[in-house]
């Protein structure tokens, strides 16, 4: 998977195809069905518990490699979590597992329900949206395309709708609408990925690494744009990060990864004044 291959992330190049042609041959009547019975499975998901997203002693390994080394988190209704942690420490291969991608052991359930038993084309019509650290566009089409692509299943009015908001949060993109995405420069293909990802209207967003690379400008009109998108129309997240700083100003609570395991959890706050991380991750 790559950014200019056009490929990976819940779409590839034939996958696009398919869903433009589905977009062509589809009656409305088919395409309200959809939206309904979307909206049905997410009204009827267990409801007995604020966490969204939960992992319990979760176990990946690569071969004789272990990756993740009993995991324990927990992510709640509208709230912000961050995972910290260094290069390598674990946290693609965490998002990566929630998502569906990689096989694990222990559990890692979505709203009640076990990750591994319900498949990523499902976890997707419930909400879940991940925004890989690769970004994953579509190098050859244009912006608008590209965020047309993460609401594909949705009805035009509501396709509409959601281009004004990620318009109105990423004003950059109304700009480049028309550019092809591969022309555009890491910050705005940035924005991007987060803006389709924001099409498909996520009940649980997992934003990977979404600041690596960028400039300060670009930075802080993710940065606000995050702010915006929780002020306006709260939704969860669990946001992997490197910039300890970052994830501070966001997080409602954290959880620092470090070779495959939590070693320290709380809220900004309290793991602001940890010695450790300080030391480690602030600069003293």
């Amino acid at each position: 998977m790559s950014t200019d291959s056009d490929g990976g992330g819940f779409f590839d190049d034939e996958g696009a195809d398919d869903a433009e042609t589905a977009d062509d041959t589809e009656t409305a009547d088919e395409s309200a069905t959809d939206i309904d019975q979307q909206e049905t499975t997410r009204q009827t998901e267990p409801t007995g518990s604020r966490e969204v997203l939960t992992a319990e002693g979760l176990r990946v390994s690569y071969g004789q490699v272990t990756a993740l080394r009993g995991i324990d988190l927990h992510v709640e209704e509208n709230e912000i979590v961050g995972l910290i942690g260094p290069n390598g420490a674990g946290k693609t291969t965490f998002a990566n597992t929630v998502s569906g991608f990689i096989d694990y052991d222990g559990s890692a359930s979505y709203r009640g329900q076990e990750v591994a038993d319900v498949g990523q084309t499902e976890l997707v019509e419930q909400g879940m949206i991940h925004c890989t650290e690769e970004r994953d566009l579509f190098g050859f089409m244009s912006v608008e395309e590209n965020l047309k692509l993460g609401a594909y299943r949705r009805a035009e009015d509501v396709i509409e709708e959601r281009l004004d908001f990620v318009y109105d949060l990423f004003p950059r993109l109304v700009e480049r609408r028309t550019q092809n995405a591969r022309t555009m420069s890491g910050g705005e293909q940035q924005m991007l990925a987060i803006g389709r990802a924001l099409m498909g209207d996520p009940d649980l967003l997992i934003l990977d690494e979404p600041t690596i690379g960028l400039a300060p400008v670009i930075l802080e009109d993710i940065s606000d744009g995050i702010e915006q998108i929780m002020e306006e129309d709260p939704i969860t997240i669990l946001l992997t990060e490197q910039n300890v700083t970052f994830a501070f100003k966001h997080a409602d609570r954290m959880y620092l990864l470090e070779n495959g395991e939590v070693e320290l959890q709380g809220t900004p706050d309290e793991l602001r004044g940890d010695d450790y991380i300080r030391e480690s991750y602030l600069g003293g």
